[in-house]
């Protein structure tokens, strides 16, 4: 499973001209199924991105001292295949570690199911859809976490 995370002041995703998926102050989770990928990936993925102290505490101080959770944050998840193209040989990018449409998307809906487990607003895309995402990147931000 391999996951970009964005700190993000705000992030929205639209299919065909309609935003599917709005959030503010949290995280944006860009996220990819591998093949290879079981509950024990999800789980951990799940929690690293909830716990993770990605925002500074109230006293405006520059070190990361809060995770999403202990903000109140929000989540904007995001299904992207293309986190693991791999682009070492030839012209076009080869997927063939990614999972196939059918288990990724039963993988993505269940990972989705274990953030919203923690009581935070969680808002996603379209599995399988072409997205818009807009996200305002705040810091910037950026991590990836791989398992």
């Amino acid at each position: 499973m391999r996951v970009v995370i964005q700190r993000v002041t705000s992030s929205q995703v639209t299919v065909n001209g309609e935003i599917v998926g709005k959030i503010g102050r949290g995280l944006n989770l860009l996220v990819g199924i591998a093949d290879t990928d079981t509950d024990v990936e999800l789980e951990w993925m799940a929690r690293k991105c909830l716990e993770l102290r990605l925002f500074p505490d109230e006293e405006g101080s520059d070190r990361w001292q809060k995770s999403v959770q202990e903000i109140g944050g929000e989540l904007l998840v995001v299904s992207q295949f293309t986190l693991y193209g791999d682009c070492r040989k030839g012209r076009r990018p080869s997927f063939d570690r990614s999972a196939e449409p059918k288990l990724a998307v039963d993988l993505y809906n269940l990972f989705v199911s274990k953030l919203r487990a923690s009581g935070l607003q969680v808002e996603t895309g379209q599995f399988g859809a072409m997205m818009q995402v807009m996200i305002e990147n705040d810091g910037p931000v950026t991590l990836i976490l791989d398992k």
